[in-house]
């Protein structure tokens, strides 16, 4: 029999952990540790494949305008198409009124039951530094120590820095270190590899020790809502990114979905952004055709700076809400909740979660009780999912974009899906 591909079993174990966790139930989530030990495996290799692939990338550009513009454009897209995706929630939310439809019981019993984990977020988001100080954050004073603690934002700027200095040093002394980085990257891809072949039994695990442990019983308390955020999030991924990648990049959108497939089912099992990233990395070259100096650059950064559905999502967990509480916000109000939300998912960790923290701070922008976060924790973990998924499919369509605005965008011509061999060929690319 032909080999099923990877992205097929993925998606195996995506479906098969779900019937798993509704017919066993709480019991199912002994197995939560298999799936936690592919997220560890995974987020194992993100800090030294982000730092080599950044440095390499920038060392190799030898152009520090190129350098320039790659930038400014990779920032000036996610900018853009997340003050889109909140806009699409804000929009959405006032629309359908989700929040004038919770029952005042179970308004209650939400409130009651997630109480304690609506104050962890509250106590984080209070503790947030200012502007300025988070600026500062962005440089390390010690790197080994940001390394150590996964802070990417520091990572990054530390490899940025070390890129630049290497293209002044001479070639002879430069090209060693570019060597290693560079070995180092491939045998980080070459781990990538190795780690994806435990990812659909990864993927059952940790999709049947959610359903199992919540259940759908929650789900319908909060449906409405739900469906706002997942039809907002669908249509600013099946709309907004499709039509850059065609009119931007020239790419149909049925090649860039398929080449990215494999990278969102990842994002959708885990919820992360970092742990998907080294996934995204190999769709986005080996599928997509993106350059690999421009793939280097815009997805670590993407994972990092790029929050366009948890953006999304807290534009219309705002006005739930403030709904709920029976607040009317104001234009200038949601105009703060756009501006807020977009700078506070530029400073979101690709890590599951995450969103609570931020929405916790565009509430307080916006004088929404903190406590009404506890309202939509139970559905949390499942639109967490959803939304990373949108996550690196933005970052993924930047790459397109940004690489087809260099000429460093070689779209392979399409083969058969089999096998364990990436959508497209990649002989085009010599």
């Amino acid at each position: 029999m032909p080999r099923i591909a990877l992205h097929t079993q993925i998606l195996l174990g995506l479906v098969l952990g779900a019937v798993a966790g509704v017919v066993i139930g709480p019991a199912i989530t002994f197995i939560k540790p298999v799936g936690d030990l592919f997220i560890r495996l995974i987020t194992m290799i993100v800090v030294p494949l982000v730092f080599a692939s950044i440095l390499v990338g920038v060392a190799s550009l030898g152009d520090l305008a190129k350098l320039g513009r790659i930038g400014v454009k990779t920032i000036a897209y996610y900018l853009f198409t997340t003050s889109i995706a909140i806009t699409i929630g804000l929009t959405l939310a006032n629309l359908v009124k989700p929040g004038s439809r919770l029952a005042p019981e179970i308004k209650e019993r939400l409130l009651s039951d997630f109480a304690g984990a609506a104050q962890v977020s509250i106590e984080q988001a209070t503790a947030k530094p200012s502007v300025i100080e988070t600026l500062l954050e962005i440089v390390p004073s010690n790197p080994a120590a940001a390394m150590a603690e996964a802070n990417m934002l520091q990572v990054i700027f530390f490899a940025l820095a070390f890129g630049i200095a290497l293209t002044y040093l001479d070639r002879k002394k430069s090209e060693p270190v570019l060597r290693f980085m560079d070995a180092l990257n491939d045998a980080m891809i070459q781990l990538v590899h190795l780690i994806m072949k435990l990812a659909p039994y990864g993927v059952f695990a940790l999709i049947a020790a959610i359903i199992g442990q919540y259940g759908l019983g929650i789900l319908k308390t909060l449906v409405v809502y739900a469906l706002v955020v997942v039809v907002g999030l669908a249509v600013h991924a099946g709309v907004v990114y499709p039509t850059a990648v065609r009119l931007l990049a020239g790419m149909s959108p049925v090649h860039f979905f398929r080449g990215i497939a494999p990278a969102q089912l990842v994002a959708f099992s885990t919820s992360s952004s970092n742990a998907t990233l080294p996934v995204t990395m190999e769709c986005a070259e080996e599928n997509l055709g993106v350059s690999e100096e421009v793939a280097a650059f815009v997805l670590p950064l993407g994972a990092t700076i790029n929050m366009d559905g948890t953006a999304l999502y807290q534009g219309a967990a705002t006005i739930f809400i403030a709904q709920v509480y029976g607040l009317e916000l104001n234009l200038v109000q949601q105009l703060m909740v756009v501006l807020t939300a977009t700078l506070a998912s530029v400073g979101a960790a690709g890590v599951p979660g995450v969103g609570m923290i931020t929405l916790a701070m565009v509430l307080q922008t916006v004088g929404i009780p903190l406590e009404g976060i506890a309202l939509i924790l139970g559905v949390d973990r499942i639109l967490d999912m959803c939304r990373t998924t949108v996550n690196i499919t933005g970052d993924a369509s930047c790459a397109v974009v940004v690489a087809a605005t260099e000429s460093e965008l070689e779209i392979p011509p399409p083969i058969a899906v089999g096998g364990e061999e990436p959508i497209w060929t990649t002989e085009a690319r010599g």
